[in-house]
Order: C-alpha cells, then sequence, then structure tokens
C-alpha cells in the first residue's frame, strides 16, 4: 500500500473518529441543556416544545466552544484503533512513522478548523440569533432579559403591575440614543394590548424618553405623541453591557460591531477577543491533534483505554484554564488582546515542538 492510500486511510479513521465523539457530545448536550430551558416554559400550554426547540438551535454554538476537548479525543481514539488492530506497526513497517501519522492528524485538524470558522461558525452564529429571539419572544421568565443581536437591541421585561409583559426592539443604539424603536406590550396569556413605535429615544438612568410615537392600541385606535416617557429597569449603562452576546453575530458582523464600537467611543475589547479566538481555531485544533498524537504515542504500553481518556482529560483542562486565564487578562486589559488569546498558543506549540523533536524515539 502506497503512502497515498495509507494517508486517504488515516485520515478517514481519524473524521470517523472524531463524528463519534460529536455525535456523543451533541446527545449529552441536547439532554442536559433542555432541563435549563424547561424552567423558562413552566406555565406555558406548549411547554415541551419550545425547549426542544430552542435546544436543538443552541447546540452547534456550544459545540463549537468546545470543538478542541472534541478534536483531543477523536484524535486519542483514532491512535486506540491503530494500537488495538496492531496497525501501527504495520505502518511504521511500511515506511509510515510517528512523525508521519502525526503529520496527517495535525494537516486535517489544520483544514478542518478552517472550514470551521468560514462555514460551520457562521451557521451556530445563525442559529444562537434565531434560540435568542424565541427565547425572548416566547419564554415566560419573570427575569428581565436582553440580547444584542444583527436585528439589534431585544428586551423582555415585566411591567410595574406585573401584569404585562413588554417586548422591545431597537434596530440602532448609539450612546445613549436608540433608533426605531418598537415596543410591544402583551398581557400575562400573551395577548397583545398595543404597540408604541418611535423614531429615537434618549435613555436615562430612570426612563427612556421616546420621541414621535405612535401607538396603535388592541382597540385599533392609534395615538400620535410627539414625547412619550416609558418606564424600563434598563439605562444606558445596563445596555452598553450587553453588547457581549457576541455568539449569535457572524464574522463580517463582529468586523462590523468592532468599527461601530469604536466609532461611539465603546470598548471593542470583547469583540476583538471573540474574533481573535474565532482566528486562532484552526491553529488552536492543530496544537490539540499534535498534543493528543504525542500522548498516545508515548503512552500506547498503557492498555487501559479509561486511563488514557482520563489524562486526556486532565490535559484538556490544564490547556482549557491557561487559555481562560489568558483571555481573562486580555478582558480586564491586562494584556493586550492579541497577547492574550495567542499566548495559550504559543505554549502549546513550544510543548509540541519539544514532543516532536522525540517523536520516533518511540
Amino acid at each position: 500500500m502506497t503512502f497515498k492510500k495509507y494517508h486517504s486511510y488515516l485520515t478517514k479513521l481519524f473524521l470517523k473518529n472524531v463524528l463519534i465523539i460529536l455525535l456523543v457530545f451533541i446527545f449529552l448536550s441536547f439532554f442536559l441543556n433542555i432541563f435549563e430551558e424547561l424552567k423558562y416554559f413552566e406555565n406555558k400550554e406548549n411547554k415541551i416544545y419550545y425547549p426542544i426547540i430552542l435546544t436543538i438551535l443552541n447546540i452547534p454554538s456550544i459545540i463549537f466552544e468546545i470543538l478542541p476537548f472534541i478534536f483531543l479525543l477523536g484524535v486519542m481514539f483514532f491512535f486506540i484503533n491503530l494500537f488495538e488492530r496492531d496497525e501501527i506497526e504495520l505502518l511504521r513497517s511500511n515506511g509510515v512513522d510517528n512523525f508521519k501519522i502525526t503529520t496527517i492528524v495535525s494537516l486535517v485538524s489544520l483544514i478542518m478548523g478552517i472550514i470551521l470558522i468560514f462555514v460551520y461558525y457562521s451557521f451556530s452564529a445563525n442559529l444562537k440569533s434565531l434560540y435568542l429571539n424565541i427565547k425572548y419572544q416566547y419564554s415566560n421568565s419573570s427575569d428581565h432579559l436582553a440580547v444584542v443581536n444583527e436585528g439589534g437591541l431585544w428586551i423582555k421585561e415585566k411591567g410595574k403591575d406585573n401584569q404585562n409583559i413588554f417586548i422591545i426592539n431597537a434596530q440602532t443604539y448609539k450612546k445613549d440614543t436608540l433608533e426605531n424603536i418598537k415596543i410591544t406590550q402583551v398581557d400575562k396569556n400573551y395577548r397583545l394590548v398595543n404597540t408604541i413605535l418611535a423614531k429615537e429615544g434618549e435613555i436615562s438612568e430612570k426612563d427612556w424618553i421616546l420621541k414621535n410615537v405612535r401607538i396603535y392600541s388592541n382597540e385599533k385606535k392609534t395615538e400620535f405623541i410627539l414625547d412619550y416617557k416609558y418606564s424600563s429597569s434598563f439605562n444606558s449603562k445596563i445596555i452598553a453591557n450587553l453588547y457581549s452576546n457576541l455568539n449569535s453575530l457572524n464574522i463580517f458582523q463582529l468586523l462590523k460591531l468592532e468599527k461601530n464600537y469604536e466609532s461611539i467611543g465603546y470598548s471593542a475589547t470583547d469583540v476583538k477577543l471573540h474574533l481573535n479566538k474565532i482566528y486562532s481555531l484552526p491553529i488552536y485544533l492543530t496544537l490539540t491533534a499534535v498534543i493528543g498524537a504525542l500522548l498516545m504515542l508515548k503512552l500506547n504500553i498503557i492498555k487501559s483505554k479509561f486511563f488514557l481518556v482520563v489524562v486526556g482529560v486532565i490535559v484538556s483542562v490544564i490547556f482549557y484554564y491557561i487559555n481562560y486565564f489568558s483571555i481573562l487578562f486580555g478582558k480586564n486589559e491586562t494584556l493586550p488582546v492579541y497577547i492574550s488569546v495567542w499566548l495559550p498558543q504559543v505554549i502549546m506549540f513550544l510543548v509540541c515542538m519539544i514532543g516532536l523533536t522525540r517523536l520516533n524515539e518511540n
């Protein structure tokens, strides 16, 4: 068998193992998240329908966050399969040494990482946006809920009398000004009470002052008001902090948001961090694959699958927390954005280089 055929076989085997691990995590994510969603729909007639839909919509976003862990386990089970079938010795006898096998899984991981950020991330962001829209429009949580996505600012809050619910959408937010505002008021049974449309609104500490307002009541009467005071629990500071639900925005929307933040004087640190995390994914997956290969090739004398998986989990947790604390320093602006995102990758790269220099000693 030529190296080209070995390359094809190993690529398929690796992707097969990654796919199996992926399906396991999709299954686990579904059952873990559906219980979380159920509490938002306890008193609704179709209380199981919405949680199921929301869970399905949210899973791609969850999976994107744990892709390095999925790839690490995929690499480990890939090698477990090779060892169990004694294929590793057959490969070596045909000139496919440890380094070549590691190169194959790392290149496949790199290519998959590039595909994931350009195709899968946009897909998961669109579903996350739909998830947030449905959740904030149809859930009956008593908490005040808010989200920002490509449709603008969305808020759901209860009135002071706890009898009415207000669903608010503003397409644009600049400093303390909202533009193209729609406020839908419904009763506790989600029957329409009225709809308020306003061209713009100024946000103060306690109230919103809406300009050029039209109010459409349930009785089909229309009122025109120049200035309308709307009492909300969301002031300008709270709303500014809402612009952090970035998983619902694709790369182009994130780039636009970064530009908008900078133009209105808000810190774009969170957006830059999120973008760089996305950009770094192919490298992160590649280094994860190399580390997984190094672990398996050095620990192949251990026959316990459970022990090997535990080692993989421990390694994943270590690198997760290195990444987590580095990003945290970036958010606090203790470290520059680019250093906070890429420093963990540099550490992983150095670990890989040390391991690769001794790879064929096994």
